[in-house]
């Protein structure tokens, strides 16, 4: 029985000793727990996707992931969080556009853009609604409320999740787009920022269809227009800025997976293989289609790429709607 035992043991050790040599085991066990830190608050559109995402995430990395919500500063702490990170895999973020406007918007950042970061993947974006307290403000479409703000210059007030996020500037280009004024009131979140826009303390916003499509639903909320090309088959009864008269009002607010400066190329190919396989789920891909956002992987190349690229969008964009550096 001695021997019989010692030699279950040897042979148990050796099945073991195999198998942590083969691909992708290693990674299972060694990666236990994933970090996805997103510089956005709980219940903006980057956090609705995470959060859809997060299982499939979790099982495609072979990982238990955990979703670490980081708004502070709009959002400029989450990133210095990502930043800091060892360059290890397990601390990765999802990011909106608000990451290629900050360089724009903000005279000081503890970290560069995207020089600190490693770009995995572009993976699609979300529209943008403008949306109205209808107790407020009564008008129906982009024609009657931009009559209502021009008659009212700078009286009426919309909020954003931060200064300088995406929303913010949203909000200024389409006041640019139809020639009005309103006052800006930031808000550490788009939680907070939808609370008091039902609540009345603000007239309008600009927001990510998920964060506001339930209030638009149940009517505490009135959509004016989607910022997209083509109206959104999620909800399709809200009509386009572009079919309204505002032809230059296309806005999209697009989301990516980042990790620390330095991720090593295999760990780059490893994550962005998990996201491809995460988003390729069923049931992923039917909460994507409700939330009306329209998925699209980038390889890591073309997000690097992509991200210089939108930096410099972003800067003219800022120039033109005269947004100050704060």
């Amino acid at each position: 029985m001695p021997d019989r035992r010692t030699a279950l043991q040897a042979l148990a050790a050796l099945t073991t000793a195999a198998l942590t040599t083969l691909p992708g085991v290693a990674a299972a066990q060694s990666d236990k727990t994933v970090r996805f830190v997103l510089p956005n608050a709980t219940g903006s559109g980057v956090d609705a996707i995470t959060r859809a995402a997060q299982s499939a995430l979790g099982k495609a990395l072979g990982a238990t992931v955990v979703v670490d919500n980081q708004p502070g500063a709009g959002g400029v702490v989450g990133l210095q969080t990502i930043a800091r990170a060892a360059p290890d895999g397990h601390t990765l973020g999802v990011v909106s556009n608000n990451v290629v406007i900050f360089p724009s918007v903000l005279k000081s950042l503890p970290f560069a853009m995207p020089g600190d970061f490693t770009p995995i993947a572009v993976c699609g974006y979300t529209p943008v609604v403008l949306v109205v307290n209808p107790a407020k403000v009564a008008a129906k479409n982009s024609t009657e409320f931009t009559a209502l703000l021009k008659s009212k210059p700078g009286e009426l007030n919309f909020g954003s999740g931060g200064n300088g996020t995406i929303l913010h500037l949203a909000a200024e280009m389409y006041l640019d787009e139809v020639g009005a004024k309103a006052r800006h009131i930031p808000y550490k979140g788009v939680g907070p920022m939808v609370t008091d826009l039902i609540g009345g303390q603000i007239e309008f916003a600009t927001a990510a269809l998920p964060s506001v499509q339930q209030h638009i639903k149940t009517g505490a909320l009135r959509a004016i227009g989607v910022g997209t090309a083509q109206r959104v088959p999620a909800a399709a009864d809200i009509p386009t800025f572009v079919e309204q008269g505002v032809p230059g009002y296309v806005v999209e607010a697009w989301f990516a997976v980042i990790g620390p400066k330095g991720l090593a190329p295999a760990e780059v190919k490893r994550v962005h293989e998990a996201v491809v396989a995460a988003f390729a789920d069923p049931a992923v891909k039917e909460t994507m289609a409700k939330q009306g956002n329209v998925i699209n992987i980038s390889t890591p190349e073309t997000a690097q790429q992509f991200f210089k690229t939108e930096l410099a969008k972003y800067a003219a964009l800022v120039k033109k709607a005269g947004v100050e550096a704060q």
